[in-house]
């Protein structure tokens, strides 16, 4: 499959058919995650109010004062959580063009001297006064359960399509899981510029959600495509991580956000615990074959971190695997 534009997956023929409806299910993911790298998923069983209120809570939050936006500036929180203003972030070394708001899995903080250092990425996410916007933090963590149910059921998909047995990627996340949930506003795009400029996602498994064309991925070819999904489903692609643990086989594909109209999403990244050790999973030989048959596979590369951009390495030409979950998400902060 070298598809032109997303595949839209039905995960209903997963979940309630029979053995042989989930292997043929389970082919086609192989066949999209290898070639693609992205898909939409319907038939799945997020309550669609859950997205339309947390969408709601979105509009009102970035619809606040700036000077109560701030008080859960990601600058007070040592554990890298809370909103951004406009510009405040950096995707290879370019500004993106939006404001945002980090919520990580909240967990007991470890002492902020603690080392490696990758271990004071755990801790609390920071809280915005009911006061100042009444269910907001319920809402989204409500839509949050019911999105990392989708995720654990996605785990099952891969694993399976992979000829593996369906707890496989499962076991590996364990306990105390660090995911990762984005609210986003994009303003107009100006000129020349991105939302969030060209990259691969750096962790396992993101599902996202938006309300307006923008999202942009880059296919087999070279060019961008852009992705419109329908209502009620959710944009699934895969990250650096997977793409690490499969021997290259799936793949973390590179997209950006270019949009002409105001633009909201809601992105959940799901991840294992901060110590998890990454090995590779236990691929199948053909599928190892496979990738080392084609270049695009057997010559893929990651996102550069700061010092490697600063020192000449492209974009996302990085040869370098961190061996544990939290050291790659250091690499960005």
């Amino acid at each position: 499959m070298m598809a032109e534009e997303i595949p839209v997956l039905n995960l209903s023929e997963w979940k309630d058919g029979n053995e042989a409806d989930k292997a043929s299910f389970a082919k086609k993911v192989n066949d999209i995650c290898h070639n693609v790298g992205f898909f939409i998923v319907i038939g799945h069983n997020v309550p669609k109010e859950y997205t339309e209120e947390t969408f709601a809570m979105s509009r009102k939050f970035f619809a606040l004062p700036t000077e109560q936006k701030a008080l859960i500036d990601k600058r007070k929180s040592r554990h890298f959580r809370g909103w951004e203003e406009i510009g405040s972030e950096l995707t290879n070394n370019r500004v993106d063009v939006r404001e945002q708001i980090d919520m990580w899995t909240d967990l007991e903080p470890h002492p902020a001297d603690i080392v490696p250092h990758y271990l004071r990425l755990r801790g609390r996410n920071q809280l915005l006064p009911e006061s100042v916007l009444p269910g907001f933090h319920n809402t989204v963590d409500k839509w949050v359960s019911s999105v990392a149910e989708l995720g654990d059921e996605l785990l099952k998909v891969l694993s399976a399509s992979l000829e593996l047995p369906e707890n496989t990627f499962d076991n590996f996340f364990g306990p105390e899981r660090q995911s990762l949930t984005k609210l986003i506003h994009y303003p107009p795009s100006p000129e020349g510029q991105f939302g969030v400029n060209a990259h691969k996602d750096s962790t396992f498994l993101t599902i996202l959600t938006g309300d307006v064309s923008g999202l942009e991925i880059q296919t087999a070819s070279g060019d961008w495509i852009g992705v419109n999904p329908p209502p009620n489903s959710f944009v699934v692609n895969l990250g650096e991580m997977m793409q690490a643990m499969t021997a290259n086989y799936f793949l973390a594909t590179p997209h950006r956000v270019q949009t002409k109209n105001e633009r909201y999403s809601v992105a959940y990244f799901h991840g294992p615990r901060l110590e998890t050790e990454l090995q590779e999973v236990n691929v199948p030989k053909k599928f190892r074959d496979a990738v080392a048959k084609s270049s695009r596979h057997r010559d893929g590369r990651f996102m550069a971190r700061k010092a490697e951009t600063e020192a000449g390495v492209g974009d996302m030409n990085s040869t370098f695997k961190p061996t544990v979950f939290g050291e790659q998400l250091w690499n960005y902060f």
